[in-house]
This record gives structure tokens, sequence and C-alpha cells, in this order.
């Protein structure tokens, strides 16, 4: 099984956590290896010095005819071959060989007769000193790699950590919180007495974490200042278009009176509409919570609407909702399946999802990939793209999810998850 990595870790971790092990690992070897050398270096010429002078000394107690001591004799049968050789041609020479289980350092040189005189240094003692060195070698690289891969994964992940957090600050402006913010303190400049105290430096995570909020803060300043001009501008209409309403309808009988009562009715749905949306960009809609059947609701929003819908009730359920915003959005769905689509147009309720489907072209290429776009429609249609903006706003304040989709046999289907069940 794969180990489970806490959400704050992730490849920038496991990627700096491999390379701090593998430069460790790297610098240690080598100070190991320098060490090694340096002292076995030191360690084997001080033995080869040794038995190069004591071989000296028999050397000449043996051509002055006195006896050789203990640790001194003519062609040892322990003596390396190598040695041996080299020895029997004239020269002199050292080496480090086994003698009776134990490590010696040999010296041989030339005797008269083409033999070799040989002298045996006990070299057990050096032999500790380097693997004792070469033990603790290992130790202090072990526990210098474990510390260090200890302090780097700490800074690593505080690092990580903090950038968790500005990629979840991120997605949350994404979907719609503009409040949200990173406030990582490295990014607040000293204010300390005195006046002049230079700012506190920034690392690279804390000037990614300013800039997503000045970016959040610019967004959000544009977006209420359009929310407050729409707003504004919707608002300002309702009185002269209250006017226009009652001035027309003064007019005398005739096709020209219809159609300037028709299109002051489109402009005062419409200033309704942008009130609505305005009202939902605001974020600060109430709720007006009660138990409600799903099926008579529905059947409800399709009478209101008038405009000749099925209604199939499959599984009927009660939910907690706001009955007039739930009313509002099927309303909307089932107006928008009529406007832009093709008869028969079928709404069914199957427990706590409710589904709108017409049979017509179904939903525009860009509206199934991304949701409905304000005041943009496909093919010359009539309408200002307004209906399912808003149906997908009061489904969000209900805590609901509409989701659009094609059928695969043709036609639209809107979907409607409410959030919850009441039992």
């Amino acid at each position: 099984m794969r180990p489970v990595l806490p959400r704050w870790s992730g490849t920038l971790a496991v990627k700096a956590a491999a390379f701090i092990t593998v430069m460790c690992c790297a610098l240690a070897a080598l100070l190991g290896v320098l060490v090694h050398v340096q002292v076995t270096d030191q360690t084997v010429g001080q033995a080869r010095d040794q038995a190069l002078q004591r071989l000296e000394q028999a050397t000449e107690r043996y051509e002055a005819g006195d006896p050789l001591r203990r640790g001194v004799a003519l062609d040892p049968p322990e003596l390396p071959r190598e040695l041996r050789e080299l020895a029997v041609a004239g020269d002199r020479g050292t080496m480090v060989a086994d003698r009776e289980g134990r490590p010696t350092m040999w010296a041989a040189g030339p005797a008269d007769g083409g033999r070799a005189l040989a002298v045996a240094v006990d070299y057990s003692q050096q032999a500790r000193t380097i693997a004792g060195l070469d033990r603790a070698i290992l130790w202090s690289s072990g526990l210098a790699i474990g510390a260090t891969l200890l302090v780097g994964a700490f800074a690593v992940t505080r690092v990580t950590r903090r950038l968790h957090t500005t990629a979840r600050v991120a997605r949350r402006i994404s979907a719609g919180d503009l409040d949200a913010r990173v406030n990582d303190p490295r990014t607040v400049p000293r204010t300390d007495p005195p006046a002049k105290v230079p700012a506190r430096p920034q690392d690279e995570v804390a000037a990614v974490a300013a800039a997503l909020d000045s970016m959040a803060s610019s967004l959000q300043g544009k977006l209420l200042a359009e929310q407050r001009f729409t707003a504004d501008v919707a608002h300002e209409l309702r009185t002269p278009l209250t006017g226009l309403h009652a001035a027309a309808e003064l007019l005398p009988p005739g096709r020209p009176t219809e159609l300037v009562r028709d299109r002051v009715a489109a402009l005062r749905t419409l200033t309704e509409d942008l009130l609505e949306i305005s009202r939902l960009d605001t974020g600060r809609e109430l709720l007006e919570l009660d138990t409600e059947q799903l099926g008579p609701l529905a059947e409800r929003a399709v009478r209101a609407a008038g405009n000749g819908t099925e209604v199939r009730v499959v599984r009927d359920v009660s939910v907690e909702t706001d009955r007039r915003r739930l009313e509002r959005v099927l309303g909307n769905l089932v107006a928008n399946a009529h406007k832009h689509g093709r008869g028969p147009v079928v709404l069914t309720v199957d427990g706590p999802v409710v589904t709108v489907r017409d049979h017509g072209d179904g939903f525009p290429e860009y509206l199934v990939a991304h949701g409905p776009q304000r005041f943009r429609t496909e093919g010359g249609t009539r309408g200002h793209g307004l209906g399912l903006t808003i149906a997908l706003g009061q489904a969000e304040v209900l805590g609901a999810r509409l989701g659009f989709a094609n059928a695969p046999d043709g036609g639209a289907v809107a979907t409607l998850r409410l959030a919850a069940e009441a039992h």
C-alpha cells in the first residue's frame, strides 16, 4: 500500500526531501572517504616507517653476525610471495598481510645467498583504529543525514503549508468568496519606531500571497462597483418605466399600442431581473425555510408558468427549503425550456432531484461547459440570458446544485439537486 501523505504535502515536499537526502548522502560519503584516506595513509605510513626502521636494524645485526631478534627471520614461510620476490631481487618493501590470523605489517630486504630478511610488526592496533574510525564515520554520517533531513523537511513543509494555504484561498476566490485573503504575516511591513525602520524582507511565498491578496481586493472592488452600477441603473429605470407603462395603458387600442405595451413589459421584466441579479451578487440573501412537499410545489410552479408542462412525480419527498425561491428556479427552467426548446417539456420529481427536459436542439456547448452567461443567447433567439443566471443564483442561495446537460437522443436537460431531504 502507498503511504498516505498529509494534504499539505505534495510533489514539492517529496522532491525537496529527496534532494536533501541525496545531497547529504553524497556530502557524507565524500567527507567520509577523505577522512578515511587521510587517517589510513597516516596510520599505514607510521607502521611502514616503523617496520623499515626495524628492518634496517635487523640488517645491521645480521651483517654483523649477531643473532636475530624476535620477529625477524630469514625466508619465513608466512612472508607474502610478492614481497619475497621483491627482496630477492635486491629491493626493500612493505606489505600488510595476515599472520596467524592477525594483521601484520611485513618489511623485507635482500640478504646474502639470494634470501630475504623479513621483519613482522603487529598491525592489530592500527587495524582496529581504522575500523573504529570507519564505524564512527558511518554513525556520524547517519546522524548528520537524519538531522539535516528533519530540519530540511521542517523548513520545506512550512513552505508547502503556506503554498497550500495560498492555493486554498485562490480556490475560494475562484468559487466566489471575494472576502477570502491569505494574510501571510510575512507580507506585513514593520511599523515599529523609529519611523525609518526598513520593511521586513519578503520571501517568494509571501510575495505570491501578497499578490493574490492584492488581486482579490482589486477584483472585489471592481465587481462591487459593477454590482452597484447595475443596481443603480435598474433602480433608476423603475420610475420612468412605471410612468411609461401607465402611459401605454392610456393609448387607444391598435397594433402600435400592442407593440409599445409589449416592449414596455419586456423592459420592466429586464429591469426586475437586473435588480434580482444584483441582490444575488451581494451574497446577502436570507432564506425563509419551511417544510414543503416537493411534488405539489413543482405542480404549483408549472401552473403559475401556464405553459402546459407535464409534471411526473416518480418519488415525492418533503424538503426544507424556501418555497418562493424554489418556485422561481423551477419557473425559470420551465420558461427557458419552452422559449428556447421544443415540446413536450417534462418536469420530473425523483426524490430531492428535479429535472426539466425539452426536446429541442439542446443547450449550447458553452453553457454545458461553463454555465449560463448573462446577455448571451445562441441562434438569434429572443432573450437576455438572465433566466438561467437567476435560476443558478437562486439555487446557490438554497444550497442546491443546478447542472445543465444534453440528452443523448436530443433535448436540453436541467437537473436541480436539493441539498438535503427532510425526514
